[in-house]
């Protein structure tokens, strides 16, 4: 049994002695009891992961660093997400330190309870827009709408950039009387949904796990407050069969487990009005103490610090930092929202302890159905190969100061003789970690040891490092990156001890096979060939001639490794020449098997398509109208594949002015819902046959890259040409964007049973959203304002001429 706080046991000893640890209250008919029955409550699972929203406060940088400072002032360390219009997922800490699963509100009328998790109609905004729509902050307005328009509800939320919390002001309207409005908080303090207590006082609410305390206040006095265990003694089962709470609990006693707070604001009518605080401290007078400072602070001074109005720096303050943004509206069209949201998104999801530590997304892929009794960091982590992406991203917008903070970073998820547990050869990136650097998946992806040189030689191209820090993060970083990606070595660390010999990677760019990939091997020939010249302007000529060589090598072997000329798809538009997804062996004719992945079968690796092989055009490897390039589009493209194998699937824009293209990561994907049963993925923890992975937004932006890339080898990119790319690739992008503006990792193509309802092009409970997604979107309107690939190496170009 976990320790409990002291508090909680003096509570406990003053109700024992109090009668049977009972107190009726006889004016009002409501008995209230000392502790909840009930422990731990139900098994906790995390919330739905297609987020409408996410938001945290803007903090300034002092020295490429977040530090609390008279000249910068508190660093806000809380994250929130949204989902099916409710507030979901909120973090406090470290940016994967989820705190709560949920916070929803319920209307109790004389014959119904409505929950938030109930059906209702729901619409999402931004409080704080210009004359053109576009956001300028993440605060949000979410309006809820009864169907039986008995009542609606209306929220707006952001954090306190001056403190640690959450700001709530929840809005009701109703024409009905004897209405009454109640709020619901479950904790799962310190990233998990067990191991909590719970207790009453007369601020409010508390939750807390050892030193980790949230307390829920509201700006007008709670009538009744409550907590227990979830789903036994929470309180909801009673609002939802008697429309009253007729048992009160003060606390949750000596037996931690899945605890919620429950408490009563009034009595609702037209226009009622609740502001509630949502703290976080490391004792529960710190806790208390912040979300006081809020609710002190007020509604609108909190809000107008959050957007940045007045001498406050705030989110208004970061969009007009970005140089070129205004700029790249011209090739949207949306007017430049979803580009003013990825802007902010993509800044959103930075840690604020560790400057630069950028994640993946703001959620837990399949959340409603995944496990919430231990900590799990979900997409809340830092993938090299995603961190790439989002860097070029800031770049992109004119966010140089995050670029070089983020490569800076890179440094903490490098392996080298001091990295825990590590017995093998350094310089190589850890494939997943925490924020903190806590290793968390150890295989070896090689894109993901390329990738920091490469943007090592694109920030100093853009003179955001100087010859001197280039210099210094050769010998420190750079040159191990490079000597791994000639010579390899063991990786052993963890569960992995594997022999390296590039350019096979142990996994390709979705973290599922060993091998020879086309994107793989772009990003390890650009790697070097970057390398290469950072050497020579380090003063280091020897290995300069030796990545370049190297890199040559590779070079040379592509085909005969990855372009099958006897290829086997059963395709009208495939002449039996193309690029495979991945090969375990250097014979591109073998017909050797893949592994099996995902609850998939095995296949001959002739039969798996992706569009890998695109990346060695972006970066300057293969020239857009390479003969092997252009003879893996017909087959890329080919819709008449069967379902299990084909990878483009065909979507119409919302406006009904047309259709655009979508693809799947790979043929035979597993990573995705069952089309069979339309069960989450892996539910359970059950992986299946028929789990299938879906259609992914971003390659619509990599294909719109190609496009650009075709068009500048035939020199076609008139304006006329332009604005098809534009018509098509953005827009689909655009598209497939939810009404938060939120980009997902998937979305639902057609195919299979649809359990969960979704519309055709709709994101999926995968991951939303997806930082690499909207990245993608970035940088295809900066490649298509410039005219150029904004990830293309010219040097890499040249090398190989």
């Amino acid at each position: 049994m976990k320790k409990y706080n002291l508090i909680t046991a003096t509570l406990l000893a003053v109700g024992l002695a109090a009668c049977g640890a009972q107190n009726t209250q006889t004016n009002t008919g409501v008995q209230t009891s000392v502790s909840a029955p009930g422990a731990p409550g139900v098994e906790p699972f995390w919330a739905y992961s297609g987020k409408t929203g996410i938001g945290t406060s803007f903090e300034q940088y002092q020295d490429g660093q977040y530090s609390d400072s008279a000249a910068t002032g508190t660093v806000s360390k809380v994250w929130f997400s949204i989902a099916k219009g409710m507030i979901t997922e909120t973090m406090f800490g470290l940016i994967h330190q989820a705190q709560i699963k949920d916070m929803q509100f319920i209307v109790v009328g004389k014959d119904f309870t409505v929950t938030e998790a109930d059906d209702l109609d729901v619409t999402i905004d931004y409080l704080y827009k210009d004359d053109k729509g576009r956001p300028l902050s993440l605060a949000y307005k979410v309006t809820s709408k009864d169907k039986q328009g008995r009542f609606s509800l209306e929220k707006h939320i952001f954090t306190d950039p001056d403190g640690q919390t959450l700001f709530v002001r929840s809005i009701f309207n109703t024409e009905l009387e004897g209405v009454n409005a109640f709020v619901t908080v479950n904790p799962y303090i310190n990233n998990n949904g067990l191991d909590d207590f719970a207790k009453t006082t007369e601020q409010g609410l508390v939750a807390w796990q050892d030193d980790n305390y949230l307390t829920l206040q509201s700006a007008q006095p709670f009538k009744q407050t409550s907590v227990g265990f979830t789903g036994v003694s929470d309180g909801l089962s009673q609002l939802k069969t008697t429309q009253q709470l007729t048992q009160l609990y003060k606390n949750t006693g000596e037996q931690s487990g899945n605890v919620s707070l429950l408490a009563e604001l009034g009595e609702i009518g037209k226009n009622t009005q609740f502001d509630l605080t949502l703290s976080f401290g490391n004792s529960e007078q710190a806790s208390f103490k912040e979300g006081q400072a809020s609710l002190a602070r007020g509604y609108q001074t909190v809000l107008d610090n959050y957007n940045g109005k007045g001498e406050a720096i705030g989110w208004q303050d970061y969009l007009n930092s970005l140089a070129p943004l205004e700029s790249l509206v011209s090739s949207t069209t949306d007017q430049g929202k979803l580009l003013y949201t990825s802007a902010l998104v993509l800044k959103a999801q930075e840690d604020k302890t560790h400057a630069g530590a950028l994640i993946a997304s703001l959620s837990n892929p399949w959340g409603e159905t995944v496990s919430a009794k231990t900590g799990s960091t979900g997409y809340k982590a830092v993938w090299v190969r995603d961190f790439y992406q989002v860097a070029m991203a800031f770049m992109a917008i004119g966010d140089t100061a995050t670029a070089k903070t983020a490569f800076e970073y890179l440094d903490k998820v490098q392996v080298n003789s001091k990295t825990p547990g590590n017995k093998g050869d350094t310089g190589w990136f850890l494939q997943k970690t925490h924020v903190d650097g806590e290793l968390e998946w150890v295989g070896v992806q090689l894109d993901q040891t390329a990738m920091p040189i490469m943007l090592a030689w694109k920030l100093h191209q853009a003179d955001v490092l100087t010859d001197g820090e280039l210099t210094d993060w050769y010998t420190r970083m750079l040159k191990p990156a490079a000597d791994f990606l000639v010579d390899g070595g063991r990786a052993k660390i963890l569960w992995n001890d594997t022999q390296i010999t590039p350019p096979a990677t142990q996994q390709e760019r979705w973290e599922e096979q060993e091998g020879y990939s086309p994107s793989t091997t772009a990003a390890v020939i650009a790697g070097l060939i970057t390398a290469a010249d950072i050497a020579n302007m380090a003063g280091d000529e020897a290995n300069a001639k030796r990545y370049l060589a190297t890199a040559k090598s590779y070079n040379a072997d592509i085909e005969n490794t990855m372009f099958t000329t006897q290829g086997n798809l059963d395709s009208t538009a495939s002449d039996g020449e193309y690029f495979i997804r991945i090969g375990q062996d250097k014979d591109a004719n073998s017909n050797t098997k893949i592994n099996a992945n995902n609850g998939r079968e095995g296949f001959n690796k002739k039969q798996i398509l992706d569009g890998g092989f695109l990346e060695l055009v972006r970066y300057g490897v293969r020239d857009a109208l390479a003969p092997s390039i252009v003879k893996t589009l017909p087959e890329y493209d080919d819709q008449t594949l069967e379902d299990n194998l084909q990878v483009h699937y065909t979507f119409e824009f919302a406006d009904g002015s047309g259709t655009f293209s979508g693809y799947r990561r790979y043929g035979n994907d597993g990573y995705g819902e069952d089309e069979i049963t339309g069960t989450n993925y892996a539910q359970g923890g059950i992986k299946t046959p028929g789990q299938r992975g879906r259609v992914w937004p971003f390659f619509t932006g990599e294909r719109g890259h190609y496009e650009i890339a075709a068009a500048n080898a035939t020199n076609s990119l008139d304006t006329a040409k332009q604005n098809a790319i534009k018509n098509t690739y953005v827009k689909g992008m655009e598209t497939f964007a939810n009404q938060g503006f939120m980009l997902p990792e998937q979305v639902w193509d057609g195919v299979g049973v649809n359990k969960a309802g979704y519309k055709l092009g709709e994101g999926t409970n995968s991951a939303t959203p997806l930082a690499w997604t909207h990245a993608e979107y970035i940088k295809l309107l900066r490649s298509l304002h410039d005219k150029q690939v904004w990830d293309h190496y010219p040097i890499v170009e040249h090398a190989l001429q």
